[in-house]
């Protein structure tokens, strides 16, 4: 940018982002340095934490021994119709301001895309949705600065992204002005993979072993039942141990999902499907998502992963119906009186819940002197339509302590976790997608398999969508097998695990 003369405005243009949902929306800040009385304006439909950088950017500029001009300053963020929300934008706007007052090249500034918070002190803090922002300079065939210690998430958006990490903004003006050139930011590394419990440390419960690796295989939801301390809460939180590694393309996803949310650790990837397990005192808004700025959810949170609700009955019978139409389409859409957003929210359900308040239904010993009435009032606030979406349900019975102290130790998770990747490979080379998601018109039966879920959906009286689920978990069976048809003896196996 040419130097102005004393009476033409100086210009300059600094690209930015805004986020919508996982999307970084392209945002242009255009700051105007005029004459006139002295002034500092923020235009284009700027929330509360956009307005006030005018007085973040003043202090990090004051802390570098610079004062603004005595002129009109007026920062417009174009396009002004798109709600612009966060502090991220301090950073352009600070860059715009320094290219206008000729302290900054506008021709080297305008290669880069710019996100960053400002402290008063002059330095770049950590902001959310850098990894979206990473892409979308890559969209924008741009480069990316962004705070120092987010460096090595942006690159995670493309190895070949121009990424500069820049700890303060003095060494990021140093470093524009040839002065103390900033390091690039580190190519990412191999995670270290943690699987979290093991299944080894789960003793007999061979039923409910077994309707967990179908799940994992298929990606199936699951509802399990029992008593207090039977090992429900156990057999949920070895899950994530027992799934395969997400694809590149998921790991992205779901790493873009915690970006925007603030809560990516380290800018590593997740590369492991995430387990989020939400107490049920959960707002609505905190399991779907939503709030004044339409943020993710817990089901958003879990994308690629596993969704635990334990004490199912508990959670607000709003939460639990809110959540049908996420386990049946794998996103959720937030609409707001300012703007509409769509997250990823492909997850595996597993619910876990006491037969009745007290536990103890159908122990003539300690169940309570409300049953069996207390049961069906416990379990009434979750709806059929509910219900018909798992796709397994199973009894999960306790143990005797002579049982617990005398059983072997079950299979570790590896082991487990082998079948289960070959499993799911299987449906991922027939139909590019796992069980869960497929029409059962993609499926072979034979007829004899074909005639027991015909009689088993006649005399059971399972609805459309619950004769689908039982040809999936057949298959899924199946694939566990390494057979090619779905035989009787699968669909006699996914019928012990339908709700009667």
């Amino acid at each position: 940018m040419t130097s102005p003369s004393p009476h033409t405005p100086a210009l300059a243009r600094i690209q930015s982002f805004a986020f919508s949902g996982i999307e970084a929306v392209p945002v242009t800040v255009e700051v105007q340095v005029s004459s006139g009385l002295p002034a500092f304006l923020v235009v284009g439909l700027a929330d509360k934490s956009v307005g006030e950088a005018r007085e973040r950017v003043r202090a990090a500029l004051t802390a570098m021994g610079l004062a603004l001009p005595p002129k009109r300053i007026l920062v417009n963020l174009v396009p002004a119709d798109l709600l612009k929300e966060g502090a991220h934008f301090d950073l352009p706007i600070a860059l715009g301001l320094l290219c206008a007052m000729g302290i900054l090249s506008f021709e080297a500034v305008s290669a880069y895309a710019a996100v960053g918070e400002l402290s008063l002190d002059g330095r770049i803090n950590p902001v959310a949705g850098v990894l979206s922002a990473a892409i979308g300079a890559v969209a924008e065939d741009l480069g990316l600065i962004c705070p120092a210690a987010q460096a090595l998430e942006a690159r995670w958006g493309n190895d070949s992204t121009d990424v500069l990490g820049a700890p303060t903004l003095a060494a990021l003006v140093s470093h524009f002005q040839g002065q103390q050139i900033l390091s690039p930011a580190p190519l990412p590394t191999e995670h270290v993979i943690e699987y979290g419990p093991d299944l080894a440390d789960v003793k007999g419960m061979t039923l409910g072993r077994r309707a967990l690796e179908i799940a994992a295989a298929g990606a199936h939801s699951m509802l399990m039942s029992g008593p207090p301390g039977a090992g429900k809460s156990m057999l949920a939180s070895r899950l994530p141990g027992i799934l395969p590694h997400l694809t590149r393309e998921e790991a992205l996803e779901t790493s873009r999902i915690h970006s925007v949310s603030g809560i990516l650790q380290n800018g590593r990837l997740v590369v492991r499907p995430p387990y989020r397990a939400p107490h049920h005192s959960a707002s609505l808004p905190a399991i779907v998502g939503g709030g004044a700025k339409a943020r993710p959810g817990e089901v958003s949170l879990a994308n690629n992963g596993v969704l635990f609700l334990d004490e199912l009955p508990e959670f607000s019978r709003s939460c639990l119906e809110s959540l049908r139409q996420p386990i049946e389409t794998g996103s959720i859409s937030i609409a707001r009186a300012a703007h509409h957003t769509t997250y990823p929210a492909r997850f595996q359900f597993i619910g876990a819940m006491n037969p009745c308040r007290c536990g103890y239904l159908g122990d003539p010993e300690r169940s309570c002197r409300k049953a069996p009435r207390c049961g069906e009032d416990y379990t009434a606030k979750i709806s059929g339509p509910m219900l018909d979406r798992m796709d397994l349900c199973v009894q999960i019975e306790p143990l005797s302590p002579i049982d617990i102290s005398r059983a072997p130790k079950g299979e570790n998770s590896a082991r487990v976790r082998a079948r289960v990747e070959l499993a799911r490979q299987r449906q991922i080379d027939r139909q590019g997608v796992p069980n869960s998601q497929v029409s059962p018109d993609q499926l072979d039966m034979d007829d004899d398999a074909r005639s027991l879920a015909e009689q088993a959906a006649e005399k059971l009286r399972l609805s459309n969508r619950g004769i689908t689920r039982l040809i999936r978990v057949s298959r899924t069976i199946a694939d566990l097998e390494g057979t090619q048809s779905i035989q009787r003896h699968h669909v006699a196996e996914a019928l012990t695990f339908r709700r009667r």
